[in-house]
């Protein structure tokens, strides 16, 4: 996969520059440092100052990454299905919505669960740099309303081009999950469904219907 880099001679227009991240809304763009400069020391410091935002490095630019209350909701039930199930087995190590990714030069992706098996961890213990070069096994994005169908169908192009072997698009609104062999290759699961690890976590499932039902609880 080649690094990712901004060239402005691809481009003649804001809206060609949008186009290219995925058609996302202009207010998730930062444009200090200004699009295309942007670099992994500005995305700490700016992560860093941070009053509730997360940022990826994308083209060199500071793309917020779309968030929402019942999105962190189920992220945080589902990573710790998927923890019980690797940590028991110490299968490897699963990160949240804060685990920043180097996928390639000038590429950080954080998804909001990833598996990354020992052997894809450098050294095989607990990364120590804050964006360290690791490609999960298993990335998974629980969607936002701010999320558009061109920018997940990029993200799945970079984790699949990066060498993650499996991807989950979880979506709230519509209560299906959406499970990714490649780019192309792909299956729509409704919430009577259940999800499998496939050749990434064998004998890992996770049903759809207590997932989702999490998003009814009352007091």
């Amino acid at each position: 996969m080649s690094p990712t880099t901004l060239e402005a001679t691809e481009l003649d227009t804001l809206a060609d520059f949008i186009d290219r991240l995925g058609g996302i809304s202009p207010s998730r763009v930062r444009f200090h440092p200004l699009p295309g400069t942007a670099t992994e020391a500005d995305l700490l410091k700016v992560l860093a100052k941070r009053r509730g935002q997360i940022y990826e490095l994308v083209d060199g630019t500071l793309v917020e990454k779309a968030m929402g209350y019942r999105q962190s909701l189920l992220a945080l039930v589902l990573a710790g299905m998927i923890r019980d199930f690797v940590h028991p087995r110490n299968l490897g190590l699963v990160s949240g919505p804060d685990g920043l990714m180097r996928l390639d030069a000038g590429l950080v992706r954080i998804p909001d669960i990833a598996f990354a098996s020992w052997n894809r961890i450098p050294g095989r213990k607990v990364p120590t740099e804050p964006i360290p070069d690791l490609v999960p096994d298993l990335a998974i994005e629980v969607l936002s309303e701010g999320n558009t169908a061109a920018e997940m169908a990029r993200k799945c192009r970079e984790y699949f081009g990066a060498g993650v072997r499996l991807v989950w698009l979880i979506d709230p609104a519509t209560r299906t999950a959406v499970v990714h062999l490649s780019p192309e290759e792909f299956s729509l699961h409704d919430a009577g469904g259940t999800l499998n690890g496939g050749n990434v976590l064998p004998g890992l499932t996770v049903p759809l219907g207590p997932l989702f039902a999490e998003l009814d609880r009352q007091g």
